[in-house]
């Protein structure tokens, strides 16, 4: 892969190994790439037909509490579109995402539905250099986002830097397990609960042929490549004690807000489940931990 970046340079001020810079940057095109599929795809419903916030689970509207008068700085968020629902409940909402085309597309995104929101295109690990030291009072991410993170604890130390004191970091995620199972169904159509992936991390970086995304549309024409890193909870959990914050909130969970099986049955709260004679298993977690009040 030749992208004519300075590695070197990058993995001075990251501390990353040149190849894990090209890992990156490969995901930024890759992101680049499925931005207007998912623009116009009916599993966003960025054309109305799906409100932004039956995005959330109604736990983490309780776990995140009132918004009234937040900082709020949204990681990794794509399209935006759980961002506008963050926004009509927040003072002032910044989101940072990867993929150029993102930032560009969420933008417009905003502006139909009526929202302010600031979008900033960077490097998570980039963060705080990228929004000028600038600190929030909550940060939210998550539901498919820390996969694309190769490292945790430096992660951890940019949403320290990030924070407030007495600041507020929320993750919702997909479950290991989950990961483990499948987020999107296997290409041979089985529909059983096998694990066929890793639950643990460890093993480095994951490949993955990206030709096709998550949602429903055409493949991508080129940057067809990702790469993932398996997180386990404990992963992130320590990362996040190691940076200094204090874990308040672990939640798990057996609903998503699409039904990765054919067989789920849609709930009351609009998520999807697996039938009651199905195992009771977690698919997603949540976590909140707080910047300590020092001084």
């Amino acid at each position: 892969m030749d992208i004519g970046v300075d590695f070197v340079a990058l993995w001075g001020v990251r501390g990353f190994e040149p190849q894990v810079e090209e890992m990156m940057l490969a995901n930024q095109a890759n992101w680049d790439q499925r931005t207007p599929i998912h623009l116009a795809s009916a599993f966003y419903g960025v054309d109305g037909s799906r409100a932004p916030e039956t995005w959330f689970a109604e736990y983490e509207w309780g776990d995140l509490g009132s918004l009234d008068g937040v900082d709020l700085l949204h990681l990794q968020c794509h399209l935006g579109v759980e961002t506008i629902a963050l926004a009509r409940r927040a003072a002032r909402v910044v989101g940072l995402d990867l993929s150029g085309e993102s930032v560009v597309q969420a933008r417009s995104v905003a502006a139909r539905h009526g929202v302010d929101i600031e979008y900033v295109q960077g490097n998570v690990y980039d963060a705080v250099d990228v929004l000028g030291g600038r600190q929030f009072d909550l940060i939210y991410t998550g539901k498919g986002s820390l996969c694309y993170l190769p490292d945790l604890f430096p992660w951890a130390d940019v949403l320290s830097r990030l924070l407030r004191p007495g600041g507020s970091f929320y993750v919702i995620e997909f479950h290991p397990l989950l990961y483990s199972l499948g987020v999107v169904p296997p290409a041979d159509g089985s529909q059983e609960l096998l694990l066929r992936n890793d639950f643990l991390s460890g093993r480095g970086a994951e490949k993955r042929d990206a030709t096709y995304t998550y949602t429903d549309g055409p493949a991508l024409a080129d940057a067809r490549v990702a790469y993932e890193w398996r997180h386990e909870i404990a992963d992130v959990v320590n990362a996040l004690v190691a940076a200094g914050l204090v874990v308040e909130l672990l939640r798990e969970s057996d609903a998503l807000p699409w039904p990765r099986w054919p067989g789920m049955v849609r709930g009351d709260d609009g998520w999807f489940r697996l039938p009651d004679d199905s195992p009771r298993i977690p698919l997603l977690y949540a976590l909140r931990a707080r910047k300590p009040v020092t001084g």
